[in-house]
């Protein structure tokens, strides 16, 4: 049995193992659509380097961060989204993230409402 992890889902669809359709890609990030949309308009905007999640960026790949807001911008500005998206990272277990290797949810299209439920009683 190997020490080195397998590769992510999303590793697999950016080195072309798994097809999917790209909705934008430059040479840090891509974007592909979700396969289970919860908006009108889901993308996942997710780095080429196999970051786990937010507790492994350091000062050498912190600019990957920005690279995906970046992405964010012009996605909005490429599918014409003009009134406003919400981005999300669920970062570890509690958060339920499911894929380990960081992505954001950009999702948009109607109003999508709070972002939490206020009254849990």
């Amino acid at each position: 049995m190997s020490d080195t992890p397998e590769p992510s889902i999303f590793t697999r669809i950016i080195n072309g193992e798994i097809p999917s359709e790209f909705v934008y890609q430059d040479d840090v990030v891509v974007a592909i659509r979700d396969i289970n949309p919860q908006a009108p308009f889901h993308v996942l905007i997710i780095p080429r380097e196999p970051i786990i999640n937010a507790y492994d960026f350091t000062e050498d790949n912190a600019h990957i961060g920005g690279r995906m807001m970046l992405a964010a911008a012009k996605i909005a500005e490429q599918e014409n989204i003009k009134n406003g998206f919400r981005l999300l990272i669920n970062n570890g277990k509690d958060a339920n993230q499911e894929v380990f290797h960081i992505h954001m949810h950009m999702l948009a299209g109607e109003n999508i409402g709070p972002m939490t439920i206020k009254d849990k009683g």
